[in-house]
């Protein structure tokens, strides 16, 4: 297997070249050595798995690009498209002033258009940069990233302002035989601590529950409010903090996958546990769907880019020690600097803030 590392100072981050997926990513912060991603068990555990699996899913690690989101039914393609099922190249991989920058070319083309991811760390910054360049192609392309971090014991979720939070028509996993779900579909909620639950009566989107065996997945819409969309997780058991951060007139909606014991099937086979997927994106769930008329794009969000000219994305995926187990209730970002406060109490890690280009016209 091919696995690209990059380092700088207090990070490194390695790519599977075979998929385009994050292997793994560490962050040193106060002694402690950091690890904000996931990998699915059976990523070279050596097992068989059953043979109709994308290779994404076999796989299955950390964040990847999805293009598009969801079910590939425009261009023939396996779930979540070419970039997270097949090989990327190394195009450039050198030390910078005060870091390090990796661009990767997809070898498949999407709906015609190259694509070109670009990994960037900085000296101190417990921050993945990320970019994602398109250029040709024709027609649309829904997009997402696909972060996915795992707990042992729970944790506490914060969110830049939302509209509201929404489920899809109809659960992951609606056949008892094979799986369980808790939420309930399709539904809506402007308060994301009270969404209706499958059993009746409401659950807490804030809060993951180690006992809750689910697969769940909700949206979230992100409210106008100027400054960058983020998504803030306490872990409890390891007592840090992930941080998910995007321009959201770029990406404006967060998916949350919460898979937690919610397959019974091979591969996942129950032991998938205390994953959850932040996956922001601009996508409806399937390619046609997010070029074609949807929920979203009639309450005004966009779902797709259009190819043909360049255009590019921006995310950026951190952690950090965390040891009183509640996310921040708000982030800030200006002049080098993210300020993150939390119960009265205020504290600022190094953060490239021009980066997510916040204020700056987005693709359409």
């Amino acid at each position: 297997m091919d696995i690209s590392t990059i380092k700088a100072r207090g990070i490194s981050v390695s790519l599977d070249l075979t998929v385009g997926h994050i292997a793994d990513m560490t962050v040193d912060g106060d002694g402690r050595r950091l690890k904000p991603l996931h990998r699915a068990p059976w990523v070279d555990a050596g097992e068989t798995l059953p043979k109709d699996l994308p290779q994404g899913t076999v796989r299955l690690s950390g964040d990847f690009l999805c293009a598009p989101f969801s079910r590939s039914d425009v261009e023939d393609a396996p779930l979540h498209g070419w970039p997270a099922n097949s090989a990327w190249d190394i195009t450039e991989s050198s030390a910078t002033d005060g870091g390090w920058r990796a661009v990767f070319r997809l070898r498949h083309k999407v709906m015609g258009a190259s694509v070109d991811k670009i990994l960037t760390l900085i000296d101190g910054h417990p921050f993945l940069y990320q970019e994602h360049v398109f250029s040709g192609g024709q027609g649309a392309i829904s997009v997402a990233h696909h972060p996915m971090t795992a707990m042992k014991g729970g944790g506490r979720l914060a969110f830049s302002p939302k509209r509201f939070a929404a489920t899809p028509a109809d659960p992951l996993e609606p056949d008892p035989a094979r799986g369980r779900f808790m939420l309930a579909y399709p539904a809506r909620s402007a308060d994301l601590g009270h969404f209706p639950a499958a059993a009746g009566g409401t659950r807490d989107l804030t809060d993951y529950r180690m006992d809750d065996r689910r697969e769940d997945f909700v949206t979230l819409v992100e409210a106008d409010h100027g400054g960058p969309g983020w998504t803030a997780l306490a872990r409890k058991a390891e007592g840090d903090l992930v941080l998910v951060l995007k321009n959201p007139a770029e990406l404006p909606v967060t998916m949350l996958w919460l898979s937690n014991g919610g397959r019974d099937y091979a591969p996942w086979s129950g032991r998938h546990l205390g994953v959850l997927g932040i996956e922001d994106g601009r996508a409806a769930v399937g390619h046609a769907a997010s070029i074609g008329d949807n929920w979203l794009k009639r309450e005004g969000v966009a779902t797709a880019f259009a190819l043909g000219d360049s255009f590019s994305f921006r995310h950026v995926i951190g952690a950090m020690p965390l040891p009183g187990g509640e996310p921040p209730q708000e982030v800030a970002t200006t002049d080098g600097r993210m300020r993150l406060s939390a119960g009265g109490s205020t504290w600022d890690v190094p953060f490239d803030s021009d980066f997510l280009r916040i204020g700056q016209p987005a693709a359409a």
